[in-house]
C-alpha cells in the first residue's frame, strides 16, 4: 500500500513539508510506504510547496515590510516562477509583534517579481497571502519600474506617507512584461474599496486603528482613480480592473495593481494541485492524507483540502487537522473518510508548541497506518 501526504500548513505551527513529514514518519512506522506532496494555494508557503515539487529555490535581496533589507527566494522550473508576497514583504518578514500599517510596502514582492522576469520566467505565479501592507501595490509597481511624483513633480516613495499625496505617475519605464503570464493564485474575492475592500476587513488585522483604515481606504481610491487614468504601456483602458472586481482587494490592494499589469485571476487551490502535478502523484496512491491547521465549514467553500478529496476520490481520504469544527455532515459532504484532530489528543495546545504538534501527527500517522494495514 501506498499513501499521498498532501496536507496544508498549520499555519503558526508547521510549515506543509513539516506536516508531511511528520505523517510520513508515522505511517513508515506502521509499514506503509508515503509520498510526500506538501500543498500550498496561493498563500504563504507556496514557494516552498514549489521547490518540494521539483522547482530551485533561487535566492533573492529585497525590502522587507518595514523597509530593511532581507534575504528571500523565488522557485522556479525554468519556465514558471512561484513568487509570494509572505516571506518577501509579509507579515512574517516584521519582528515579532510588530506591525507597521502605515508604512508596510509592497516594494520587496515586486524586486521579487522583476528577479523572476530577468531570470527568464515565461509565467509568474503571483501568491498573495500573508501581506503586512494596504499600499494598493503602489511599492510592488516602484519596484517594477513606474514613478509616481507628488504636486511638485519629484519622485516619492508611496511608503513615506499617505497615497493621497501622490498627484501623477510615470510608468514609462515599467520593466516589460510582454510575454510573461501574469498568474494571480488566490480564492480571496474581496473588492479594493468598501466595506468588504482591503482597507475595512484586512486592514485591522495588519494593526490599523478605525481611523487610520478611513486613511488607507482613502489612499485606495485615489491610487485607482491614477491607475485607472494610466494604463501601462501597451495597455488599453478597456483592460483596467474596476474597483469592485473580485479579488482586487487581495493583500492590502495588491490583488488591483495586478491585474492593472495584465494578471489573471484563478482559483489558488485547483491551480496550485494542477501546478504541482496533484493527479500524477494520486494515481498509485491507494489513500490520500491531507489536512489543514483548522477544518471547519468554511472549508468547504473550495478550500485546499475540499479540492483535495474531490479530485482524489474515489480514493478514501483522511485529513490530519489542528483543530477541527466540522459537523458529520459537513466531513461527509468534504468526502473525508476521517478526521484526525491534535487538539483533541493533548490537554496542551498544540498550535503554541510545533514540536508536539509534530509529535501528535507523527502518531497520528501511525494510528492511520496501522488501521489501514488491518483493513488490506
Amino acid at each position: 500500500m501506498r499513501v499521498l501526504v498532501a496536507p496544508d500548513k498549520f499555519k503558526g505551527s508547521l510549515t506543509a513539508l513539516e506536516v508531511a513529514e511528520a505523517i510520513g514518519r508515522g505511517l513508515a512506522a506502521a509499514g506503509v510506504a508515503a509520498r510526500l506532496l506538501p500543498l500550498a494555494d496561493g498563500g504563504d508557503g507556496s514557494v516552498d510547496a514549489a521547490v518540494c515539487a521539483g522547482s530551485t529555490a533561487h535566492p533573492v535581496r529585497v525590502r522587507g515590510a518595514d523597509g530593511l533589507v532581507r534575504e528571500a527566494a523565488f522557485a522556479f522550473d525554468g519556465t514558471t516562477a512561484v513568487v509570494e508576497v509572505a516571506t518577501t514583504c509579509g507579515l512574517a518578514t516584521l519582528p515579532a509583534g510588530e506591525l507597521v500599517p502605515m508604512s508596510a510596502s509592497s516594494h520587496g514582492f515586486g524586486e521579487a517579481v522583476a528577479a523572476a522576469v530577468t531570470a527568464g520566467a515565461r509565467r509568474i505565479v503571483l501568491c498573495l497571502g500573508g501581506s503586512a501592507s494596504t499600499d494598493g501595490g503602489a511599492g510592488m509597481l516602484t519596484a517594477l519600474g513606474v514613478r509616481f511624483r507628488d504636486v511638485h513633480g519629484d519622485v516619492v516613495d508611496p511608503a513615506c506617507g499617505p497615497l493621497t499625496r501622490i498627484a501623477d505617475l510615470d510608468a514609462s519605464r515599467l520593466m516589460p512584461l510582454g510575454g510573461v503570464e501574469l498568474v494571480v493564485a488566490t480564492d480571496v474575492s474581496n473588492p479594493l474599496l468598501g466595506p468588504l475592500g482591503a482597507a475595512a476587513v484586512f486592514g485591522p488585522q495588519k494593526g490599523a486603528t478605525p481611523a487610520q483604515v478611513d486613511v488607507l481606504e482613502v489612499g485606495l481610491g485615489h491610487l485607482a482613480e491614477l491607475l485607472g487614468s494610466s494604463p501601462p504601456p501597451g495597455g488599453s483602458a478597456a483592460d483596467l480592473p474596476g474597483v469592485d472586481e473580485p479579488g482586487a482587494g487581495a493583500a492590502g490592494g495588491l490583488g488591483f495593481a495586478c491585474r492593472w499589469l495584465g494578471a489573471r485571476r484563478v482559483a489558488g487551490a485547483d491551480f496550485f494541485l494542477d501546478l504541482l502535478d496533484f493527479d500524477a502523484a494520486v494515481a498509485d496512491c491507494a489513500a490520500i492524507v491531507t489536512g489543514e491547521g483548522c477544518i471547519d465549514g468554511q472549508t468547504l467553500a473550495g478550500k485546499l483540502p475540499a479540492v483535495v478529496a474531490s479530485r482524489a476520490a474515489p480514493r478514501p481520504v483522511f485529513a490530519v487537522v489542528g483543530q477541527s469544527l466540522l459537523t458529520d455532515d459537513e466531513r461527509h459532504r468534504l468526502g473525508l473518510r476521517q478526521v484526525f484532530a491534535l487538539a483533541d489528543l493533548s490537554d496542551a495546545d498544540p498550535s503554541r508548541d510545533p514540536a508536539l504538534s509534530r509529535r501528535l501527527a507523527e502518531e497520528v500517522g501511525t494510528l492511520l497506518g496501522q488501521r489501514l494495514c488491518a483493513r488490506k
